[in-house]
């Protein structure tokens, strides 16, 4: 599959206290075009980082980035504030977690879609079509009416639609939904699953779906990659990552999720916390909690190893007894 944006090596570090925390270390993958992949994880291993650093939403002094993201062939680390304009909204589109934070509430939540129309110059009336055509696409009810209802007037499942239609005004090439379904019920999360997978294959954009919920993962997802303390510990095709996990945090993660039978035992807990990382760090980071840990563990950083051509782990711990052709340190 083509590659329509590529991570390579992106380090994201923050400036703490006592120096700099380690937000992002290592992180590699890429997303195709006209797929959709998620990022999984325990709440700060570093997901929306990921995100804000392809938007370049956060470069300032308090941050520090290394690595590559490119995007059609683009570096977008490398780009001028002028150029992420251009490519933010256009190209590149982003739902965020919040959506009653993300709009405006002084404003009619159907202005605030069409104000994004018009950076493409088009005309008003030309735009307001537009608007409620978007409302439609996002199954909103009465559009001609929900258009002009201002966000508070409007209920959590609603505003996420309306965010929706936000970001698919210009059209994107790639779409990032960071926690889509937060706070939403179970009805109105499917619908908005379902509107993601219908705008995805009738528009043909990819989506990078960041979520904690392995529901959604498993309702949407093409590959999926988790994530444990800023690290891409294991990616691998939805089957893969479902019927054949390898690193013992995926394995461990999996076995926590609720079950619909008594008979499948009890759900299982990681035990121990997530390290905070400050300055260098030698070894797994989930060496701590790790029932496979050997010393090797704690003293050197794993590479990543391949299973198959879907399907790699950052571990030192094999079990199946083979050695792994390496992918990348």
């Amino acid at each position: 599959m083509e590659s329509l944006i590529s991570i390579e090596n992106l380090c994201v570090d923050y400036r703490v206290r006592e120096g700099w925390l380690s937000a992002v270390n290592g992180v590699t993958f890429d997303v195709g075009k006209g797929e959709i992949f998620a990022l999984v994880g325990e709440s700060g291993c570093g997901k929306s980082t990921i995100a804000y650093t392809i938007m370049r939403l956060f470069m300032d002094g308090n941050s520090k980035v290394t690595g590559k993201v490119e995007f059609e062939g683009r570096d977008l680390l490398q780009a001028t504030d002028a150029q992420m304009e251009q490519i933010r909204g256009s190209e590149i589109g982003m739902i965020f977690q919040n959506p009653l934070d993300s709009l405006n509430p002084v404003y009619r939540s159907g202005r605030q879609v069409q104000e994004a129309i018009l950076l493409d110059r088009t005309s008003r009336a030309e735009a307001w079509e537009r608007v409620l055509a978007l409302y439609r696409d996002v199954r909103i009810p009465d559009p001609e009416r929900r258009s002009l209802a201002f966000p508070h007037e409007l209920s959590g499942g609603m505003r996420q639609r309306v965010m929706i239609a936000m970001m698919l005004a210009r059209k994107p090439q790639l779409l990032i939904a960071d926690e889509p379904t937060t706070a939403l019920d179970v009805t109105v999360e499917a619908q908005i699953l379902a509107i993601m997978k219908t705008l995805r294959d009738e528009l043909g954009a990819s989506i990078l779906l960041i979520t904690h919920n392995f529901g959604i993962v498993a309702q949407l997802a093409d590959r999926v990659g988790i994530m444990y303390a800023g690290e891409l510990i294991e990616v691998g095709n939805v089957f893969d990552i479902f019927s054949d996990p390898r690193h013992p945090y995926s394995k461990a993660l999996l076995s926590a999720l609720p079950r619909i039978r008594k008979s499948k035992g009890r759900i299982e807990s990681i035990e121990g916390s997530v390290p905070r990382i400050i300055g260098e760090f030698e070894g797994c980071r989930f060496s701590n909690r790790c029932p496979a840990a050997a010393p090797v563990c704690r003293t050197a950083a794993p590479a990543a190893t391949k299973i198959s051509d879907s399907h790699y782990i950052r571990c030192h711990h094999n079990p199946e007894g083979d050695e792994p052709s390496k992918v990348f340190t």
